[in-house]
């Protein structure tokens, strides 16, 4: 099972993005599990992911979490377009291309 970390800013936008991309990973059979926190929580869990992505409203706090996984995981920046209409496929497919 591949575990992902959303890094958002309050996570409204964030919490509907995580369900579409739950919903196409059931689609294609895969199992996730996905956690949407703010930056300053994301210490506290980041050592049992496998990718972290930054919502493009916290892309600013990208050396703080790279800082945080020390090279060990990616950290990424979701589109901001996918980002915004929610496409949870094209955020999900970024997340496995970014870990595999």
């Amino acid at each position: 099972m591949k575990k992902i970390l959303l890094v958002c800013a309050a996570g409204m936008s964030t919490s509907l993005l995580v369900t579409k991309m739950k919903a196409h990973a059931t689609s294609i059979g895969e199992e996730i599990e996905i956690e949407a926190l703010p930056v300053s929580e994301a210490s506290n869990v980041v050592d049992d992911m496998d990718i972290v992505m930054l919502g493009p409203q916290v892309r600013y706090q990208k050396p703080q979490v790279d800082e945080l996984v020390q090279g060990r995981i990616p950290v990424v920046v979701i589109d901001m377009k996918d980002y915004g209409m929610l496409n949870g496929k094209a955020v999900l497919e970024k997340a496995f291309a970014e870990i595999n």
